[in-house]
């Protein structure tokens, strides 16, 4: 396991939730599912306790461990895409699969964790500052999946 690690709080599915990240994005895996010793709050000896994984190359830990802690947008993974082919792969794989469109390039996994699908078009816009900048931002705000070609369109006037 990685010195510093991502812990996820899933109910019962964090196995099934890794193996879904590996399947959709470039450099993740699920390394190892470790089994409960015994019986725990939220489940049986035997029963899957945690999975080591890692999505886009970022080590992370999903810990079974009940209903009572839900996720919400205070954390989130950003994903850099290079164009609306990849923006559209990732998103429409997050969402198609149970999961729920929301606003400016985030969205949610069936599991409730928040992805923000962010082509490099965008944040390059926001870095250049300006009018650029703000053009680029007004366009994002009315969008939930960024459109590349807008953003484009947007930084240019």
């Amino acid at each position: 396991m990685a010195k510093n690690t991502i812990c996820l709080w899933y109910d019962k599915e964090a196995e099934t939730a890794a193996r879904f990240y590996a399947e959709i994005f470039p450099d993740s895996r699920v390394s190892a599912v470790h089994r409960a010793p015994g019986d725990f709050p939220s489940g049986k000896a035997g029963d899957v306790l945690t999975v080591e994984f890692t999505v886009a190359g970022i080590p992370c830990l999903g810990l079974n461990g009940g209903p009572m802690f839900k996720h919400n947008e205070a954390f989130s993974f950003q994903v850099a895409t290079d164009d609306q082919e990849e923006t559209d792969r990732y998103w429409n794989a997050i969402v198609g699969n149970g999961g729920q469109e929301s606003a400016c390039g985030w969205c949610k996994d069936k599991w409730g964790i928040s992805w923000q699908i962010t082509p490099r078009v965008l944040t390059d816009a926001l870095a250049a500052g300006g009018g650029e900048a703000k053009r680029a931002f007004e366009a994002m705000m009315t969008m939930g999946k960024i459109d590349v070609a807008a953003i484009e369109a947007a930084r240019r006037g």
